[in-house]
């Protein structure tokens, strides 16, 4: 393994503050070991870039399978990392509770290599379609298509949430799908195969076949795979001697099904709409007060920014994440 050298790398020690922000002891298992191992592997790379990256030409043609494995857990720079991981840490607090440990692993497994499939795949029809064996040559690196499929399964376990792209309100479901189209075109770099491979993955796992076979290969694991309706503990009947008593009240009509992370977690982003509320009104009272006194009010800090960040979740990254692409530009 080749260590890497030279200068302190800012988007990690920023990635290790976020990190230190949330909590070891919040942050479930799985997601932790995701988040250890590219960090590992970003210090301590297998090899170069350039014989880690997954292509048809590589992959397919020189059939070098192994690529398929360390090519999501290698990155090109500290900021690479940085993001990934970011909305990787996002995600797995979000599903690795739903989905439970062991099965969550297992996705991130299957994700990982099924990927890297679908990537080729997908730029050999590129290769034929547009007659152009350019595309046999575009080699790609990093977690941010197993994430791309991650954002599908959150939407779907999650329904009904309005994410921000860019400051606009766009609904959940297709949410994956404009970031895709945005990130393209203010980022051409993006390996925009790569990206739209996960959303099809995650699309394959929750419309298609996939979650059955993975069920399947599985065995025993597939009692992982999605939480089951709580338990009605009072709807039981009880009887006594010459009396029998019934009651048919049901936890789930109190709790709507939620369990008690899920709960909590409801309760949080309905506080996070209250704040952004109350910031639009100030930000409204602020521009009024620009108008009449040519007073600009304070923006917040860099530790504010950094802070809402992990509050208000993945679209916060990624917002952060185009404004820092342009600053850098």
């Amino acid at each position: 393994m080749q260590r890497r050298q030279g200068r302190v790398s800012a988007g990690l020690l920023l990635l290790l503050y976020q990190i230190s922000q949330v909590g070891l002891q919040n942050i479930p298992s799985v997601t932790l070991g995701v988040l250890a191992l590219n960090i590992f592997l970003f210090l301590n790379p297998v090899r170069p870039l350039h014989e880690v990256c997954i292509s048809v030409n590589e992959g397919f043609y020189k059939r070098n399978w192994q690529r398929l494995l360390l090519s999501p857990v290698h990155h090109a720079d500290d900021w690479h990392l940085y993001y990934n991981m970011v909305s990787m840490l996002w995600k797995g607090i979000m599903l690795e509770k739903k989905l439970k440990s062991v099965w969550f692993a297992y996705i991130i497994a299957v994700f990982s290599v099924l990927i890297g499939v679908v990537y080729m795949m997908l730029e050999f029809v590129l290769v034929e379609i547009l007659d152009d064996p350019s595309y046999e040559m575009n080699c790609a690196v990093g977690f941010s298509g197993v994430l791309f499929a991650l954002k599908v399964l959150n939407n779907h376990y999650n329904p009904g949430r309005v994410s921000s792209v860019l400051g606009l309100p766009i609904a959940s479901k297709y949410a994956c799908w404009v970031e895709l189209v945005a990130i393209h075109f203010i980022s051409p770099g993006t390996s925009f195969a790569g990206h739209l491979a996960g959303i099809l993955v995650g699309l394959m796992y929750t419309m298609g076949p996939l979650k059955k076979i993975m069920r399947a290969c599985a065995g025993g694991i597939s009692s992982f795979a999605d939480p089951a309706r709580p338990r009605d503990y009072y709807s039981e009947y009880y009887g006594y001697p010459g009396y029998q008593y019934s009651t048919p009240r049901s936890y789930y009509d109190y709790t709507g099904g939620l369990s008690e992370e899920e709960q909590l977690e409801r309760a949080v982003l309905n506080s996070l709409n209250e704040r952004v509320q109350h910031r639009t009104v100030e930000r409204l009272l602020g521009v009024f007060l620009c108008l009449s006194s040519f007073w600009k009010p304070p923006g917040p800090s860099k530790i504010l920014v950094e802070r809402r960040i992990i509050m208000s979740g993945d679209p916060m990254v990624f917002g952060f994440h185009l404004s820092a692409v342009q600053k850098r530009k």
